[in-house]
């Protein structure tokens, strides 16, 4: 949030909202998307083999390229001369190395792909479970297909891009001195009202139960840790929303817990579609009816190495290969998370691929002083490459400690950055402890969490 839109009167602050609304629809839906969107909803009714072949001949193409113009790969070698797209696709992966996240940090500039003007890139960057954040460089075509994936779950589950909806993400849309609902914003152009999630506090709570119960939604959408505090509010008071009015509640950027699931589905009364999918965008699985995670095959190819098989499932971390003209491929990317696939078909119908669970970010809120109880810490970190890995601890809602493995390039100013981000988010009030340290613990699981708060963590 910039210093000017900050002290704006609220009508001003919804127009500013209404016009980044009509600018990220000009670039978010374009010409591609909806010839993209279009072909998707023909071939996600297609057979396993059909499917398969549509991933082989985008694998061929990806391959090729990333030898003739990607300096990373060009080493790689020619794919499989099977005639039999699963043959051709498992013979073309396994001569490829798994990619590391370190490898792609230390070495990014080595998978840009020499055959795209820099100036038609789009560059953001990872935060990831560890904080570990990642420049990733893409082309507008493949945010498009990225988009096309998200769409066709929707459009299946009855909602339209022009529907309105309620969003409760990671904007900063509020001020956080704003004492006094309300405490969301309208975006006129997309009909979208976008709820602070940096003012879930108890004391504010009841203006958000109210304004969910009259803002006119079609679907509701955001992270789950929200839109669990929204749903526990309006359950705590006896006012969940009359089954049926909301089509659906579509989650996403963090992972879907059961007890969140159980809560957001009573107190929306609408059913939960989850999404998997990274800012890398190598990887893309939407949920059916049924809660399984199917695999975009058109988007991208999931691998599995095995730590646990029976005869109903095989589970394991991801080898993730993007599929599209991007301006960084990912090839067998180790992205870090851990999933189970099914072995049998998925009740739903749909052919390929399809996941019971992905184990992805899990984390806690960090609780401020006024109680506000605030998700996706992670963000933080987004752009923050002097740092290698963060953490943030809370013992007490007074304070946090941030754990940081320093870059070699960190230095004060990195420092007054990071602390400065942290006050965007949780206010002046809060103590903030930076402490560099050489390594942070991992969980059982082997994966590095963003938060641990004894103080902001909700449980079923």
């Amino acid at each position: 949030m910039n210093q000017f839109y900050r002290y704006l009167p609220i009508p001003l602050q919804n127009l500013a909202c209404s016009w980044a609304g009509y600018r990220r629809s000009v670039s978010r839906f374009t010409p591609y998307f909806h010839e993209t969107l279009a072909r998707w909803e023909k071939s996600v009714g297609e057979p396993l083999d059909a499917l398969r072949a549509i991933q082989w001949r985008l694998l061929d193409r990806q391959v090729r390229r990333a030898r003739e113009h990607v300096p990373y790969y060009q080493s790689l070698p020619l794919p499989s001369s099977a005639t039999e797209p699963a043959e051709a696709i498992g013979e073309t992966l396994a001569a490829i190395a798994p990619l590391e996240k370190s490898t792609y940090r230390d070495r990014w500039r080595e998978f840009l792909a020499r055959d795209l003007s820099p100036r038609n890139l789009l560059r953001v960057a990872t935060s990831g479970t560890t904080g570990t954040p990642l420049p990733v460089w893409h082309t507008p075509e493949r945010v498009a297909e990225g988009y096309a994936a998200v769409w066709r779950q929707r459009r299946a589950c009855g909602v339209s891009i022009d529907d309105p909806h309620m969003t409760f993400a990671g904007q900063m849309i509020v001020p956080l001195h704003q004492r006094r609902p309300p405490f969301w914003r309208y975006n006129s152009y997309g009909r979208q009202t976008l709820f602070s999630v940096y003012h879930m506090s108890q004391q504010n709570m009841p203006a958000y139960v109210d304004a969910i119960h009259t803002t006119p939604a079609r679907y509701v959408q955001g992270y789950p840790s929200a839109l669990h505090l929204a749903a526990r509010a309006l359950l705590d008071v006896g006012r969940p929303l009359p089954s049926g009015r909301l089509a659906a509640v579509f989650p996403s950027s963090e992972s879907l817990l059961g007890f969140q699931r159980d809560a957001i589905e009573k107190a929306f009364g609408a059913p939960v579609f989850d999404h998997y999918a990274a800012t890398e965008l190598a990887v893309s699985m939407t949920a059916c009816a049924q809660r399984r995670l199917h695999v975009d095959m058109e988007f991208c190819i999931v691998e599995i190495e095995p730590v646990e098989e029976t005869d109903e499932y095989v589970r394991g971390p991801l080898l993730v290969t993007g599929l599209g003209t991007d301006a960084s491929p990912f090839l067998r990317y180790r992205i870090g998370d851990v999933g189970t696939r099914a072995k049998r078909p998925c009740p739903c119908g749909r052919a390929g691929d399809a996941f019971l669970d992905i184990d992805g970010r899990v984390e806690d809120y960090v609780m401020t002083p006024d109680g506000r109880l605030i998700g996706r810490m992670d963000h933080v970190f987004k752009g923050q490459f002097d740092v290698a890995e963060a953490q943030i601890l809370q013992d007490l809602k007074t304070a946090i400690t941030v754990l940081v493995v320093p870059r070699p390039s960190y230095s004060q100013r990195s420092q007054k950055q990071l602390v400065s981000e942290l006050r965007s988010r949780l206010g002046a009030e809060i103590e903030i402890h930076v402490r560099l340290v050489d390594g942070i613990p991992r969980e059982p699981n082997g994966k590095l969490r963003a938060v641990k708060s004894s103080v902001g963590r909700i449980g079923p």
